[in-house]
């Protein structure tokens, strides 16, 4: 690899790490919002929602942008869209204003939306067809790094003693209670402010940068009469990311909690995530070596799927740290869900490959409504944090499906009929 290369992709890499790294602290901000707002655990889990429904709301406005702009232009751009968003957790922080925490996450999102929606595929083109496959899994790694680090950088900070001021908060009332918890929120203050500045430092570089403009792809025309949902393996795709993604962020972003729950501090309950995400690193390594060389998408798919289904009837039916065990584990089921189910779901779409590709992409709102709704399953139980792990098994249950007769094609070639 020249030093051109090497230079562009160490630059994609840096986005790449900033991903993994923003989109794991919220498994930080979620018990941390809890305790500094005074939420319920349904509220505290809007942070998920606030932050993937973005993904929803802007995969194909993304594309659109991209189009205007370019996809280098696109990185700045969706650079400074996520700086807007840091930056929006100041004055949330100094407010102690749960709504503008909201906002600020969903504005972060937005932005991550645009710069997955450049990078993944300018990756791909920067540099030799035949070393594609190696520079997604450099990509994975920067991503998977960042997601070990962010919990325990930012839950050092967050959570610090953040159990004694929790018993602290329940004692006191009024000014005081105010005034405990305003000191809390505002220790988000300084990390926001930093990564607001590192992200304008980045896109100054890359808008100075002599990273290429890739080509733009030549748009080819289809019927706009064929229906596209007529492929079944895509449709029942769609559910799949849709179910793999909101089990993945729930089983990592619930983790801080349900160890406080089962009686560790909060401030060892922060480590908890970085397993889990440690686990997914590793598994991700080993698909390099054993995916469609030793083991086929589907089984890989299927196999994992039951795995995570014992895992998860283990951790409801035991206690302490194998039950916790169970939930970081999941991690290595995750770890090749993403990589399997895409090529399936968008296999022989011809010509709509790309507009399936869209939906794919869509579906990653699974990430914003399966975490507050075990939230709400678990205000529902009386805070049993435990027995609310139960909502996952549907969605295994229709990942092992998928993987064993789900993913077949029926429709060989797109139909021009609706």
């Amino acid at each position: 690899m020249n030093k051109q290369y090497t230079f562009q992709i160490a630059t994609i890499g840096a986005l790449f790490f900033f991903f993994g790294f923003v989109t794991w602290n919220n498994s930080i901000l979620v018990p941390y919002l809890k305790i500094a707002c005074e939420l319920s655990n349904f509220q505290s889990y809007l942070v998920t929602f606030a932050f993937y429904v973005a993904y929803f709301v802007m995969a194909i406005p993304s594309s659109i942008i991209l189009k205007a702009t370019g996809y280098k232009n696109g990185i700045v751009l969706g650079l400074l869209v996520c700086a807007i968003g840091t930056l929006l957790f100041i004055p949330a922080a100094m407010n102690r204003f749960y709504i503008m925490f909201l906002s600020a996450l969903y504005i972060l999102g937005t932005g991550l939306a645009i710069l997955q929606t450049a990078a993944n595929p300018y990756i791909t083109l920067l540099g030799p067809p035949e070393g594609a496959s190696s520079r997604i899994n450099i990509m994975g790694t920067c991503s998977s790094i960042a997601g070990m680090a962010a919990p325990l950088i930012f839950g050092s900070i967050a959570l610090k003693n953040a159990d004694n001021l929790q018993k602290q908060a329940s004692e006191l009332s009024g000014p005081l209670k105010d005034a405990l918890l305003n000191s809390l929120s505002e220790r988000v203050i300084a990390p926001y402010a930093i990564l607001s500045l590192i992200l304008v430092l980045l896109a100054m570089m890359i808008w100075f940068s002599k990273l290429p403009e890739i080509e733009k792809e030549t748009e080819t025309k289809v019927d706009p009469s064929d229906n596209l949902w007529k492929h079944k393996h895509l449709v029942l795709g769609v559910i799949a990311i849709f179910a793999y993604v909101g089990v993945e962020v729930l089983s990592i972003d619930s983790l801080v909690s349900y160890a406080a729950y089962q009686g560790y501090s909060l401030e060892n309950a922060k480590n908890f995530p970085s397993y889990c995400v440690g686990a997914m690193f590793i598994g991700r390594f080993l698909g390099i070596f054993l995916m469609g060389k030793k083991i086929s998408s589907q089984n890989a798919l299927a196999f994992n799927s039951l795995v995570a289904i014992l895992l998860v009837l283990t951790a409801l039916f035991t206690k302490g740290d194998i039950s916790i065990g169970c939930i970081v584990l999941l991690g290595l089921c995750h770890s090749i869900m993403w990589s399997s189910i895409f090529p399936l779901a968008i296999a022989d779409l011809g010509l709509y490959t790309k507009r399936g590709s869209s939906f794919l992409i869509m579906a990653i709102v699974g990430g914003a409504l399966i975490p507050p709704l075990y939230g709400k399953v678990a205000d529902m139980l009386d805070n049993d944090l435990r027995a609310s792990y139960f909502i996952m098994l549907p969605f295994y249950l229709f990942l092992l499906y998928y993987g064993f007769s789900g993913y077949k094609v029926i429709n060989k070639k797109p139909s021009t009929n609706n």
